[in-house]
């Protein structure tokens, strides 16, 4: 039978072992993704498996593609309904709505895959100025509500030149055109420069200079990986995307 000091010490270190086990095992953090222009959520069909396979929870946002306040305003609204904190992945356009809805306290990790990262008050048009043209945006065409789409042909040669033809055909079919007057739109903040970062580069990139996505990953102070992929590394090389977003989760935790 224990003595009552006996007894008291074993119930205190009982429940040390219990506490320290909670702690340990926090909630894994969630991945919510922002896609880019001239694609949707199906852009990441590759990715979301991979991370599931893990027993990582996976929220892609379906963004209006109609300003930077309402894609924020959607991202938002998944931001809302995660329960545990979050790591935010963004490509391309999804990058500069990433940066502003970043800030959000959920939020614990920024990943960019080729994509735009915008300091407080730049327009994405005014990103990346001082680099040579990308020969893939030539192929964006405006349509007669004012909206820009990529042409078929840009999605096969300057979007996504490594993915066959069949698959380019079809991110060009359902492909979500985004309004021009979007890219004149100014961050607020910018959520990187209080949250740690990844940055995916496309080496072949044919819409973002790889130069300049090299500069806004130091910019940024992020974690820099490189792949061999077009825009669209997600589709090309999604286990390598995966990869960095799983390292992501992991350090959040």
């Amino acid at each position: 039978m224990f003595k009552p000091k006996a007894l008291a010490l074993a119930l205190a270190m009982t429940a040390a072992v219990f506490s320290g086990a909670s702690s340990a095992a926090s909630p894994q953090p969630s991945v919510v993704i922002v896609h880019g222009a001239f694609a949707d959520g199906s852009d990441w069909g590759k990715v979301v498996p991979l991370l599931q396979a893990e027993g990582i929870k996976v929220t892609v946002v379906q963004n209006p593609l109609t300003s930077l306040a309402d894609d924020v305003a959607a991202t938002q609204r998944v931001l809302n309904n995660q329960d545990n904190d979050v790591v935010l992945v963004g490509h391309s356009w999804g990058g500069t709505v990433i940066s502003q809805a970043g800030t959000d306290k959920k939020v614990r990790s920024l990943v960019y895959v080729a994509a735009f990262a915008p300091d407080a008050g730049q327009a994405t048009k005014d990103l990346g100025k001082e680099y040579p043209a990308p020969s893939g945006v030539k192929e964006i065409a405006a349509d007669k509500n004012g909206f820009l789409y990529m042409t078929p042909q840009g999605m096969a040669s300057g979007f996504a030149q490594d993915l066959p033809p069949e698959q380019t055909a079809v991110m060009a079919a359902t492909q979500g055109p985004i309004r021009a007057s979007a890219f004149d739109d100014k961050t607020s903040v910018a959520a990187w420069k209080g949250k740690p970062s990844s940055y995916v580069v496309a080496r072949e990139d044919r819409m973002i200079q790889p130069d300049l996505q090299r500069a806004f990953a130091r910019k940024i102070g992020a974690e820099m990986t490189e792949v061999d992929a077009s825009h669209v590394p997600q589709q090309s090389r999604p286990a390598d995307v995966a990869k960095v977003i799983i390292q992501a989760v992991r350090k959040a935790q």
